[in-house]
């Protein structure tokens, strides 16, 4: 039987250097065996040394790009990254309820590498009531983790399993939720998996490289090109993992920009 290739829509912001939003996430998509579509919810000017600008795209118009996109194409897997209106997640969580599309990441997409405030204060409490529940898998880092639970940041690993029952106590049940540990320090970053049934924690050694920019939109694209294609969440992430984790290791192979450079997508295949 011909292999079924996944088509993946990416719901984000547009960051023209690449390295993140939809141009990195529609990467992550190809270079992991999917079809990738994308719905623009944000516009921002930014490069890999910092953000200049962000503008929303009006909630009538995505509601517009994901009514087209799904009367039209079967989409096997949702990616939400930089939503930055409360009126454009409302629209999104709609969407949601009335395809129902089977997977759905959420990437809270909340700061800049460059520290940069993509997700204004008054999207936060709107992000939970309306996208949380709505969830397949969701991806904070620790800073993002702590804004949506409303608690400070953590600074071990102990804590990971805490925090993830504080979201977890906010999804549906028998959703998912990665806490990712890049903003702890030592040699190695440990990512929490866990459903609160079963759990999950892949280590990987820390690369020395300032070319981060991105990740969180690549590793969460990357799940949702993943979990179409295997049988389990688990095993989405180990894929997942192991792919940026290299296409962090390969990221100086790339020259792009003065700042944070992005991560390279294409590792395996140039």
């Amino acid at each position: 039987m011909e292999k079924l290739i996944p088509n993946i829509v990416s719901i984000a912001g547009v960051d023209p250097s690449g390295g993140a939003g939809v141009l990195a996430d529609l990467k992550a998509m190809s270079a992991l065996g999917g079809y990738g579509c994308a719905v623009i919810a944000a516009l921002t000017a930014q490069n890999t040394q910092g953000v200049t600008g962000v503008q929303a795209v009006s909630a009538d118009f995505v509601a517009l790009q994901l009514k087209t996109l799904f009367d039209d194409v079967r989409i096997d897997a949702v990616k939400i990254g930089m939503l930055s209106d409360v009126d454009v997640i409302k629209v999104v969580a709609e969407a949601i309820k009335t395809y129902r599309p089977r997977y759905v990441v959420l990437d809270p997409v909340m700061v800049a590498k460059s520290g940069d405030r993509l997700l204004p204060e008054s999207c936060v409490e709107t992000l939970k009531s309306e996208l949380l529940p709505l969830t397949t898998l969701l991806t904070p880092n620790l800073p993002e983790a702590a804004a949506l639970v409303g608690e400070d940041e953590i600074s071990d690993a102990s804590e990971m399993p805490h925090l993830a029952q504080k979201l977890l106590s906010m999804m549906a049940p028998r959703a998912w939720v990665l806490v990712k540990g890049g903003h702890l320090s030592g040699e190695d970053v440990p990512d929490y998996l866990t459903n609160g049934l079963e759990t999950v924690v892949l280590t990987s050694v820390r690369t020395q490289t300032k070319n981060t920019h991105g990740t969180g939109c690549t590793l969460s694209s990357a799940l949702a090109t993943l979990l179409p294609q295997t049988e389990s969440v688990p095993e989405a992430m180990k894929k997942a993992k192991h792919y940026i984790s290299q296409a962090i290791v390969h990221a100086d192979e790339l020259s792009v920009g003065h700042g944070h450079g992005p991560v390279h997508h294409f590792w395996e295949k140039w």
